[in-house]
């Protein structure tokens, strides 16, 4: 195997790689890229086959529609994908914060016409940029409640709830016209790892993964879903290698009758850079039976990215693979196969994705009290999924404490907007427990209820259920404010928390409609 070119003079495509090797290999390379124009890089792989780009955070501007315009100029066949689930995950609004609700919202309320309803909204949005491809829904049954990458991002804990949103979900954006991405096959809900930083191992019995965790990916399958990402997680009774690079588990979606693009998630996260790297687990993921290979987003080294480190994460990928096909430890029939596999997805007119697979999906919407796609009401849906557990009376908070875990990679936004939009003109400050020991902790909450002068605040949280250190901060800015005659109300865009000994607003994602909607609640629907 060839060494991935240097970040600082990555080989030239024409220099160092036969035409047909290139090819080949771009055709099944999903790459992220920096900044809001076609780079150089990019154009040239464009223009030697690059099955397409996905858009991050870093992509998203008022120009977008004419950037994807300038990138099918270069490839008119290329694929674009976003990763896009609304909620708290959201890149087309990652500068003020998800307008759709989110996984979590749409399960708790368990109107399939809603989820179907969102999807719809969400290819709308999807199409008007140019895209064509949905990194989402999720189809992870989260039963881990300690989940630090899925949490409210899965629509529950419960296997058919599951599956029954994730069809309508799948319907929704398909029959708007864009391609569906289920993720994270075989299942990511039964974590306590962030695949991101570590490779998780999943010690569930292969039985109950059989029962709970697949179920919504078969019913994604029998409802026509376009593709299917792989999830970067170790089943030890399927053998020792991540579901991404695993041969066995991979051969159980062509099994369960899946015809559609196997599409990796993304190769840069730690469990595959760490281990195998990049250029690795790209050659034996399409060894393992993958099609489409998702790099990832450039930025998340964070301060270690590198310049171009877009350019050299391509690099490593696509000179491994060619490597590889030089000395036939890959073989070319495969990575014809799943290139043929990505260009009829990436060929597939928007006319033929039946505008609703399932014939009763039109009357469901209609007795469903979700409105119809020309009047869709993302807010309206919030509303409905909000829970307020014991009831509370309104009153304007003077202050808002975000306490909310630092931002991961997963969610790819800096996340300000929701505690300034639950503040809504009020004061807000930033106490981060899990960073502060008990004498520390005192301090902040001093500090916090001074500023509030007696009144309400508003602490917001994501991980009250399963962290102590929020917790706490929560019980001892409740007990101190009882002396000062204020009050402590917990805004929880996490999994629903029980005993939190404060009343609790359960939003169910960190999103400014679900910040807005919070507000709402909390201070009166006029205030």
């Amino acid at each position: 195997m060839t060494a991935a070119p240097s970040a600082s003079a990555p080989a030239a495509a024409s220099d160092a790689v036969p035409e047909e090797l290139e090819r080949l290999a771009n055709g099944v390379l999903w790459p992220g890229f920096l900044g809001r124009a076609v780079p150089a890089w990019l154009d040239e792989a464009l223009r030697h086959g690059l099955a397409g780009v996905v858009y991050f955070a870093q992509n998203i501007g008022p120009g977008l529609a004419a950037l994807s315009a300038g990138i099918r100029a270069a490839n008119p066949q290329a694929l674009i994908g976003i990763d896009e689930e609304g909620g708290s995950v959201t890149r087309l609004e990652s500068a003020t914060g998800s307008t759709l609700p989110g996984a979590a919202q749409l399960g708790a309320l368990d109107d399939v016409a809603a989820t179907e309803a969102t999807g719809a909204e969400l290819a709308r949005r999807v199409r008007a940029v140019g895209a064509d491809i949905v990194l989402g829904p999720v189809a992870d049954v989260n039963t881990d409640p300690r989940n630090p990458v899925i949490g409210v991002r899965s629509f529950g804990a419960d296997a058919d709830l599951v599956s029954r949103h994730v069809v309508a979900a799948v319907e929704g954006l398909q029959g708007g016209g864009v391609a569906a991405c289920v993720k994270h096959f075989p299942g990511h809900g039964d974590t306590h790892v962030d695949s991101h930083h570590a490779l998780p191992r999943i010690a569930v019995e292969p039985a109950e993964i059989e029962r709970v965790h697949l179920a919504p990916f078969r019913a994604a399958i029998a409802a026509g879903v376009d593709a299917v990402m792989t999830a970067h997680i170790v089943v030890p009774a399927w053998g020792e290698e991540p579901a991404t690079l695993n041969p066995r588990v991979l051969g159980m979606l062509r099994e369960a009758g899946f015809g559609g693009v196997i599409i990796t998630d993304a190769l840069d996260m730690a469990a595959i850079r760490e281990s195998v790297g990049i250029g690795g687990g790209a050659v034996r993921a399409l060894a393992a039976g993958a099609d489409l290979l998702c790099i990832g987003n450039p930025t998340n080294p964070g301060d270690a990215a590198l310049p171009d480190q877009d350019e050299h994460d391509y690099h490593a990928a696509r000179d491994a693979i060619v490597a590889a096909l030089r000395d036939g430890s890959l073989s070319r029939e495969r990575v014809a196969e799943a290139g043929a596999r990505v260009a009829r997805l990436a060929a597939k007119p928007a006319g033929q994705r039946p505008a609703h697979p399932d014939p009763h999906a039109r009357a469901r919407a209609a007795a469903g009290a979700a409105p119809a796609v020309g009047g869709y009401d993302a807010a309206g849906i919030v509303r409905r999924a909000l829970r307020v557990p014991g009831g509370l009376a309104p009153a304007a908070a003077a202050l808002v404490v975000d306490a909310r875990r630092r931002s991961t990679l997963a969610v790819d936004s800096a996340a300000g907007y929701v505690s300034e939009a639950l503040a809504g003109g009020a004061a807000t400050v930033r106490i981060d427990p899990a960073r502060l020991d008990d004498a520390e902790r005192g301090a902040a909450v001093d500090a916090a209820l001074a500023q509030a002068q007696g009144r309400r605040v508003a602490v917001l949280v994501d991980r009250i259920d399963t962290d102590p250190a929020q917790r706490a901060l929560v019980a001892e800015l409740a007990a101190r404010a009882g002396g000062l005659a204020a009050d402590v109300v917990a805004v929880n865009v996490g999994l629903p928390a029980e005993g939190a000994g404060v009343p609790v607003i359960e939003v169910g994602a960190a999103s400014r409609v679900g910040a807005e909607v919070a507000r709402e609640r909390l201070v009166g629907a006029g205030g």
